[in-house]
C-alpha cells in the first residue's frame, strides 16, 4: 500500500506544497540574507531573523556568515577576476552550470569570511548547531518531507535542494549579469531580468539592486514587482521589521531656478536616475535627431547609440572605445551632450575641497549647459535646476 503521508496528499497538493515550501526559502534569502544581513538594510525582529535562520538550515544548509561574505565581495569586486562569480569574466555556462561549486570555492577562503563576513550572527546556536553541522537540517527536512507528504516527499525534498543553486547561484549571479534590460547604468553588467515575479522574490530586478545596494525595496518602475518588498511592509506594519533605507526617488519642484545645496544633494544621492533621466531625455532624442536618415535605420543606430553612450567605466573595452569615438565623430552635438554627461559625472567623481566647491561646479555646470543651443540638454539642465529629495 502508498503511503501519502500524514497529510495523505495528492499530485497536484505535492506541487502546491512545494511551491509553498520553496518560496518560504526564496523570502528567507532576500529579505533575511541579502537585504538584511549582507547590506544591513532592515532589522529584523529576532524571532523572525530566528525563524528565517532556521529554515535556511532546514532547507539550504548554508551558512549565513558565508553566503554574506561572499555576496559583499561580489558587490566589491563585481565583474573583476575576483568577483567570486561573474559571467562576465568565467563565462555564463560555468556560472549557470557551476555556482554551486563557485559558492564552495570560495568559501574555503579564510581571507574572505574575516573581510566581508563580519557582523553576521555568532550565538551559541549558530556556533554549535547551524554552523557547525550546516547539513544536519537537510536531512532532518528530508525526513520530515517524508512523513509530511509520503511517497512525494522525495520528490519535493530534491526540489528543495536544487531550488537555491538554480535560481541564486545560477540564474541570478548568471543570466542577471548577462540578459536582460537596464534601468540604470551602474559600472557592472547587471541586469533586470524580467519586470516582475514570484519566484525569485524580487532579485530579478538585479540591476535596480547594484545601483542601490542598501536599499531594502528592488523595485524602481511604477510596474516593477518586487514581493520581497512586499513581505517587509507586511512585517513593518507588524512591528516585526524596520527598514532603514530605501533607494532615492527624486522629485522635480516646479519654477525652481536657484541651484542650493539641496540641488546638489539630491542630484549626488540621486545620481543614478539623474543619469538615467540624461540619457532619456538628452542622449536618446540627440541621437536619433543626428544619425537617423530613414525609420529602420534610426532603431539600429539609435540602439547602437545609446548602448555606447551609456557604457560606464570598466564596461568600455578597447573595441567599444573605439566604435563611441567613431560615433562622436559623426555629430558635434552628440559629441557636445557626451561630453557634458562626463562632466557631470565629475562633479560627484572627483575631490573637492568643499560642498561649496561641487555647488558651484553644478551652478557652472547648468549655466553652461544651457548656453549650448541644444534644446534637449537646455531642457533638462532647467529641470535639474529643480531637483530635490522628498522630506522623511
Amino acid at each position: 500500500m502508498t503511503f501519502y503521508g500524514i497529510l495523505d496528499v495528492g499530485p497536484w497538493q505535492a506541487v502546491a506544497a512545494a511551491l509553498v515550501l520553496t518560496h518560504i526559502t526564496i523570502i528567507a534569502v532576500t529579505v533575511f540574507l541579502h537585504r538584511g544581513q549582507a547590506h544591513r538594510a532592515l532589522d529584523l525582529h529576532p524571532w523572525v531573523m530566528h525563524f528565517f535562520r532556521f529554515w535556511l538550515w532546514l532547507t539550504t544548509g548554508m551558512i549565513t556568515k558565508e553566503w554574506v561574505a561572499i555576496h559583499r565581495k561580489h558587490h566589491a569586486k563585481c565583474e573583476t577576476p575576483a568577483d567570486p562569480h561573474s559571467p562576465k569574466v568565467l563565462g555564463l555556462g560555468k556560472v549557470l552550470g557551476e555556482g554551486v561549486e563557485l559558492y564552495r570555492a570560495a568559501c574555503k577562503d579564510a581571507s574572505i569570511m574575516e573581510q566581508y563576513g563580519r557582523g553576521t550572527p555568532d550565538d551559541w546556536v549558530e556556533r554549535n548547531l547551524y554552523s557547525r553541522y550546516n547539513t544536519l537540517g537537510l536531512g532532518l527536512m528530508l525526513v520530515l518531507d517524508l512523513l509530511l507528504f509520503g511517497v512525494y516527499g522525495i520528490t519535493i525534498w530534491a526540489v528543495q535542494m536544487i531550488w537555491i543553486p538554480l535560481w541564486a547561484a545560477g540564474v541570478i549571479n548568471g543570466v542577471g549579469h548577462f540578459y536582460g534590460y537596464r534601468n540604470f547604468e551602474s559600472a557592472d553588467a547587471s541586469t533586470n531580468i524580467v519586470p516582475w515575479g514570484i519566484l525569485i522574490g524580487g532579485e530579478e530586478l538585479h540591476n535596480n539592486h547594484h545601483a542601490f545596494p542598501s536599499s531594502a525595496r528592488l523595485s524602481s518602475k511604477w510596474w516593477e514587482f518586487d514581493i520581497g518588498w512586499f513581505y517587509i511592509r507586511t512585517l513593518s506594519l507588524l512591528g516585526l521589521a524596520r527598514v532603514k533605507r530605501v533607494a532615492p526617488q527624486p522629485r522635480i519642484i516646479p519654477g525652481k531656478s536657484a541651484i542650493d545645496m539641496d540641488t546638489l544633494k539630491a542630484v549626488i544621492v540621486a545620481r543614478m536616475h539623474v543619469f538615467a533621466r540624461y540619457a532619456h531625455e538628452v542622449l536618446d532624442p540627440v541621437s536619433r535627431a543626428e544619425l537617423c536618415r530613414s525609420q529602420g535605420h534610426c532603431r539600429r543606430m539609435a540602439r547602437r547609440a545609446q548602448r555606447l553612450l551609456v557604457l560606464e567605466g570598466g564596461r568600455i573595452d578597447a573595441s567599444a572605445r573605439a566604435r563611441l569615438e567613431q560615433l562622436l565623430a559623426q555629430s558635434q552635438q552628440l559629441a557636445t551632450v557626451y561630453q557634458y554627461r562626463e562632466r557631470l559625472r565629475e562633479i560627484w567623481e572627483r575631490t573637492a575641497p568643499s560642498q561649496e566647491a561641487l555647488l558651484k561646479s553644478l551652478q557652472d555646470w547648468c549655466q553652461q549647459a544651457e548656453a549650448t543651443g541644444i534644446q534637449a540638454l537646455e531642457a533638462f539642465s532647467r529641470n535639474l535646476r529643480g531637483f530635490s529629495l522628498p522630506a522623511h
